[in-house]
């Protein structure tokens, strides 16, 4: 485990939805199994589109949706993702019961939409993405807090 505060933080912003999506791609290209991606912002704020590309950088294909209303969907890629968002649940107890900690087993990739609502199961090296409204309605700003370790893998992707 890596430990706090042995991380690096970089942002981004970008212009559109296909830009954050690229941005998603970058990241997701250089991601591995076992790797753990938490989304944070508020709506509107970008984390299903940049979610939607990381799918895609390792390899989904097919339609991707939020998982708003089944919590969790898996895709099928060269490694596997696994998308969580936890928008609808407010208590830790309806979290709990979802089973996330069984994902980083290793398996697959791990994304969770509004994991600032269950913070206490991220592993010490998650990848902490705040998302974040620009100063123009299609502007977002990314800020892309990581293990120092994972600089190697992830800080060209990020920085474009």
């Amino acid at each position: 485990m890596t430990p706090t505060s042995a991380r690096l933080a970089l942002s981004v912003d970008t212009h559109s939805e296909d830009a954050t999506e690229a941005l998603g791609r970058r990241i997701g290209a250089r991601l591995r199994a076992g790797d753990c991606v938490a989304l944070i912002g508020p709506l509107g704020a970008g984390k299903t589109a940049l979610a939607r590309g990381i799918a895609q950088g390792a390899g989904a294909s097919g339609h991707m949706a939020s998982p708003s209303f089944v919590l969790i969907r898996e895709y099928a890629g060269r490694v596997r993702v696994f998308h969580a968002d936890l928008y609808r649940l407010e208590r830790r107890e309806e979290i709990d019961t979802l089973g996330l900690e069984d994902l980083f087993d290793g398996e697959g990739i791990v994304l969770i939409e509004w994991a600032d609502r269950a913070p206490w199961v991220l592993p010490d090296d998650h990848v902490m993405i705040e998302c974040g409204l620009g100063s123009t309605p299609t502007e977002r700003v990314f800020t892309v807090t990581m293990p120092a370790a994972m600089r190697g893998r992830l800080e060209a992707a990020v920085s474009g």
